[in-house]
């Protein structure tokens, strides 16, 4: 495993000690866990991104949309319980 060298201010440091006490680990687990975190935090959001992206493109080109009241009250029926009718794509007004 390569070596990566951090260089921790030292009132980072002091919580980053405590954070790990606290918590039954490391200093070295806590800060990998961190990472990981952010890492995973990244990818999620980059992920988001890229999928409103393709949502918003597609809106984009064929002009169609569902309005948000009827798509609000799809979802409440779903959450419910019930079957509801899926509400279909149109036209935006302008």
């Amino acid at each position: 495993m390569p070596t990566t060298t951090i260089r921790l201010p030292e009132a980072l440091k002091a919580r980053v000690a405590s954070a790990a006490e606290r918590a039954g680990t490391t200093a070295h687990n806590f800060i990998l866990e961190a990472i990981a975190e952010k890492a995973d935090q990244a990818e999620r959001m980059n992920e988001f991104h890229e999928t409103a992206q393709r949502r918003f493109e597609q809106i984009a080109s064929s002009g169609k949309t569902i309005p948000w009241t009827e798509m609000r009250s799809y979802l409440e029926e779903r959450l419910a319980g019930n079957k509801p009718r899926r509400p279909a794509a149109r036209k935006l007004a302008r």
